[in-house]
């Protein structure tokens, strides 16, 4: 016997016994149990490969096809499991949804996050929308509320949209940028498509850079009609909001990320969530009765307008728990299919031109997609409600119809499935009239007044961002021309804006605009009223050989205690030595990570070991680069000298009470455990997400 033969006689033994411990046997699509997955079959040793080989046939086969065309838009996505359930049933005066109105009613979702522009490949954290999209297995049957994280979108009909996604995506002749707005094609549109400016100001600001999902608010965008039993209609807009507050990466930050961890946004879900720290929404809505539809200075129709919330303000409904991650990413983050038209009894669309252009666009997208009419069949996007009716055959088709008939009406099968049960859909009554043109309504023409409030509305260090932003994009766009349109539209909306964007785009700044309304609405701004949590951050703990194990682990075991992720981070894997001779072990290597990965940093005292960490480049600018990004920083001890050796300018402690200087928090308390003092200032810190208030140079935007 050859040596070889031996080795697959071993290997087909190792194969069985497992069989035999209760493994599951190796079969083909049909079923059919397969004795060998290694070898083409063939005509001798040597010989050619036989066309008879059906398992290797059908093995290839699948490979060739196992890669479906991804989305054109929101490619980029994550997803999770979990429970929608109302606080109470007030809603019930306006609409028949249960799901909404029910307080002992628990509703299975499906939520998918997700990018617009770039590809599948692309990283987590470019300057974008983010996608909110969640699908409600109700008893109703599906409902699908598909939105962003921003309340607007850049255009008002469904007619441009192929041309906005053209405009963003990579510029044809290259296939250059992935996954960025910062080329000539975008901003050539939005000089000459005044609509898209509102959404631009978003886009320019900090909500374009979440610093996790489970930290970003969510939009339903369009206005939607909420009917109730008598048929009457209450206009209402969707609101999410994150029980970990709305918090953002910064700019410089952002573009580190997507180089230290692509998946930075879609790990953070997946790691909370098997950590058992459910992600969690507030449902919030805000309604419009339908006498009022006119009272507003924009048309509650047009996507490019939200109503303020100091003139409408957000209602909440119930509480959205993301529990449960999926069991295989392509079988249901993948193939999960969302339709703005998937509603239910209690409601309905308005004649948004967007969202009616939406109701077509998403189904027609599905069919190309997944293969055929049968995408509903999958798993993730099967209703918990029965399915009955007289569609048939198909791709994919995966239900044994017996029945003899598929038309309606029938007497063959006694006219089964009927249809007019009762909780049966029934749109809204609405008069409709007017002579069949192709033109905007005068009502949408306002382009400026809302871009002015959301501008009117930042805090000084938000609208700094949006400067810069304004600065990247342009200063990468190759047509000056291009860059003055641009700013010339910016006049119209602030001057002082247009000016300084000018200033640093190399482009004459305008000396006239249109006269500010100085309107504000502070919910638009992120640091208004923010929520103060350590739940979940990420705090990185510097150790070396001969760290102070006792404060380390005092200071760990605090933070943990909080619902903090704290990590202890070494000059390389395995365990570090502390100054009184245990070992230590560590989370992390510093050369796997980097400081933009987390939302603070400690460092511990021991001689040695802050020593061994100011000799080591990567830990300096670790410490260095956090504080520029105006993250907390702690030292505790010796643990101080290595914020000197990073340059950082904060007063440092003498003593053992704490001193807090722009969210540096220290102490010169030294092993054993910490104060109290001083851990619930770090956690302060902490909890406050960025020194906002830190000298110039602190922050990068």
């Amino acid at each position: 016997m050859t040596d070889e033969s031996a080795r697959d006689r071993k290997d087909l033994q190792l194969d069985q016994d497992r069989i035999a411990d209760g493994g599951e046997a190796l079969t083909t699509q049909q079923g059919v149990r397969v004795h060998h997955t290694d070898d083409s079959l063939k005509a001798g040793g040597r010989g050619p490969t036989l066309m008879e080989d059906f398992h290797v046939r059908e093995k290839i086969t699948h490979f060739d096809h196992e890669r479906i065309p991804e989305r054109v838009v929101h490619a980029r996505g994550a997803g999770a499991y979990g429970v929608f359930q109302p606080y109470d049933d007030w809603l019930a005066e306006f609409t028949t949804a249960s799901f909404l109105t029910d307080p002992a009613e628990t509703t299975p979702v499906f939520v998918r996050f997700s990018t617009v522009a770039g590809s599948r490949g692309s990283a987590d954290t470019p300057r974008d929308v983010r996608g909110f999209a969640v699908k409600f297995y109700t008893r109703a049957g599906n409902y699908d509320l598909v939105g962003n994280n921003f309340p607007v979108f850049f255009i008002q009909d469904g007619a441009k949209f192929p041309d906005f996604v053209h405009a963003v995506k990579p510029e044809p002749r290259n296939e250059i940028p992935q996954a960025a707005s910062a080329h000539d094609t975008l901003w050539d549109f939005v000089s000459l498509q005044p609509e898209t400016l509102h959404a631009i100001m978003w886009l320019m600001s900090d909500r374009a850079l979440p610093r996790s999902y489970r930290m970003m608010q969510g939009f339903g965008v369009h206005t939607f009609r909420l009917v109730d039993a008598n048929g009457r209609g209450t206009f209402v807009k969707f609101h999410w909001t994150p029980a970990l507050g709305t918090h953002s990466l910064v700019w410089d930050e952002a573009q580190k990320v997507s180089g230290a961890d692509p998946d930075f946004n879609r790990r953070d879900l997946w790691d909370a969530i098997e950590a058992g720290d459910h992600a969690e929404w507030e449902l919030g809505v805000q309604l419009v009765p339908e006498e009022d539809e006119f009272a507003f200075d924009f048309d509650l129709l047009d996507a490019t307008k939200l109503i303020p919330e100091e003139q409408v303000p957000v209602r909440p409904v119930g509480k959205l728990v993301l529990n449960r991650n999926p069991d295989n990413f392509f079988a249901e983050t993948e193939q999960i299919a969302f339709h703005t038209a998937n509603v239910v009894p209690g409601i309905d669309f308005t004649n948004d031109p967007l969202l009616q252009a939406r109701n077509f666009s998403y189904l027609d997208t599905q069919l190309i997609r997944l293969g055929g009419p049968n995408f509903a069949h999958l798993p993730v996007n099967r209703p918990v409600a029965e399915v009955h009716n007289d569609q048939r055959d198909g791709y994919g088709q995966h239900r044994v119809h017996t029945s003899g008939t598929s038309y309606n009406k029938n007497t063959i099968s006694g006219n089964d499935p009927a249809p007019g049960a009762e909780g049966s859909y029934r749109h809204y009554t609405e008069k409709v009239e007017g002579a069949k043109i192709r033109e905007r309504s005068e009502s949408f023409k306002d382009f400026y007044s809302q871009a002015t409030l959301f501008w009117n509305s930042m805090s000084e260090v938000e609208a700094e961002h949006i400067v810069a932003a304004f600065r990247f994009e342009l200063g990468k766009v190759t047509d000056k021309d291009i860059r003055a349109r641009v700013v010339d539209q910016l006049r119209w909306i602030d001057l002082g804006l247009a000016q300084r964007v000018a200033e640093g785009v190399g482009v004459p700044a305008p000396d006239q605009g249109a006269d500010n309304h100085g309107r504000t609405s502070p919910a638009l701004s992120q640091l208004t009223a923010p929520v103060r949590t350590v739940a979940t951050r990420k705090i990185a703990v510097l150790a070396a050989d001969g760290v102070d194990g006792a404060g380390l682990t005092s200071l760990v075991a605090d933070l943990r205690r909080r619902g903090a992720v704290a990590e202890v981070v070494g000059l390389v894997d395995g365990a570090v030595r502390s100054s009184s001779g245990e070992d230590v072990e560590v989370d992390r290597a510093l050369p796997t990570m980097a400081s933009v990965l987390y939302d603070a940093v400690a460092v511990p005292g021991g001689a040695d070991s802050v020593a061994a960490l100011g000799r080591d480049g990567r830990a300096v600018h670790f410490v260095a680069e956090a504080y520029k990004h105006g993250k907390a920083l702690a030292a505790f001890g010796t643990g101080a000298e290595l914020l000197e050796t990073a340059r950082i300018d904060a007063e440092v402690a003498q003593g053992t009470e704490p001193v807090e200087d722009h969210g540096v928090v220290t102490t010169a308390a030294d092993g054993g455990e910490l104060p109290d003092a001083f851990l619930d200032a770090f956690a302060d810190a902490i909890a406050a997400h960025r020194a906002w208030d830190r000298p110039t140079g602190g922050i990068a935007a």
